[in-house]
């Protein structure tokens, strides 16, 4: 992926290295279980606020220097989420609107958000609530070792994604999922969250697309990379690997094949209007 000497968003915010207080799990669930937890519902606070994790006295705060890699890693951060603020700029003055760009928050460790106290193991979050998006860049470790999700572009679309709920609380479209989940049983909250989590995978191949006109990014084997990512966080594959077995009913960002296909679609034809996943009758 072509990134390096372009420009870089000036809405990063860069905690790394900073945090350094001691954190209990909340609900008595132990760091794993939370990971496993995140990775079937990552993306979006609102659906793992029982799993933000709480500080506790007696930690202190600490800072650290950051390494050559992790400095180039902010950087790399900085250009995708630079690019998306161009992308959605663009597409929302076409529709007479005005994007409102997110902040992108870095951490290590732990840090708090308006959506609570959140540690690594809550892997990248998008909270409405401050409309920040919050990453471990640890995480991007985890998709290549635990995943097989590897490349930059891998990580590409994890932001892009998550920006993607962002764009979704701009619409109007996050608060009346928000809203209407509240009335249903846990079986049709999960299938709701579903399609606005393969909405968010639509927006991320819609990016793609118009990052790519514009900029000229991509080079061989990128797509692959954003295909290959896609279908590593398919609730399918990512139950069957952590407990052997699928529970469709617990399904709350799509199978594999139903992440890569909207996301595809986004990609290939950049067009907003093709994106309503809600009204979808086929996911």
């Amino acid at each position: 992926m072509l990134w390096k000497g372009r420009r870089q968003s000036e809405n990063v915010e860069d905690r790394r290295g900073m945090s350094g207080r001691k954190v209990a799990v909340g609900g008595g669930l132990g760091a794993l279980a939370v990971t496993i937890i995140v990775l079937l519902l990552g993306g979006n606070p609102e659906e793992v606020m029982q799993n933000l994790q709480t500080p506790q006295a007696g930690g202190q705060e600490q800072t650290l220097a950051l390494t050559a890699e992790e400095q180039e890693l902010g950087e790399f951060v900085g250009v995708i989420l630079a690019d998306t603020e161009d992308v959605w700029d663009a597409l929302f003055r076409q529709h007479g609107e005005q994007y409102r760009k997110p902040k992108l928050v870095l951490f290590s460790g732990a840090t708090d958000s308006a959506c609570g106290y959140a540690q690594s193991a809550t892997g990248p979050f998008y909270c409405s609530g401050d409309e920040k998006v919050y990453i471990d860049l640890s995480f991007f470790q985890e998709m290549q070792q635990r995943l097989g999700a590897r490349g930059d572009f891998a990580w590409a679309y994890v932001i892009a994604h998550e920006v993607g709920h962002h764009v979704q609380t701009q619409l109007g479209i996050m608060d009346q999922v928000m809203a209407k989940r509240q009335g249903l049983n846990q079986t049709d909250a999960n299938r709701l969250m579903v399609r606005l989590e393969l909405q968010a995978d639509f927006f991320a191949g819609v990016w793609a697309h118009h990052a790519q006109r514009m900029k000229n990014l991509l080079e061989e084997g990128d797509i692959e990379e954003g295909l290959n990512a896609a279908s590593a966080v398919g609730d399918d594959r990512i139950m069957k690997q952590q407990q052997g077995y699928v529970v469709p009913d617990a399904f709350t960002h799509g199978t594999s094949a139903q992440r890569v296909r909207w996301f595809t679609l986004g990609l290939k034809t950049g067009d907003l209007s093709q994106g309503d996943t809600f009204a979808a009758d086929e996911l």
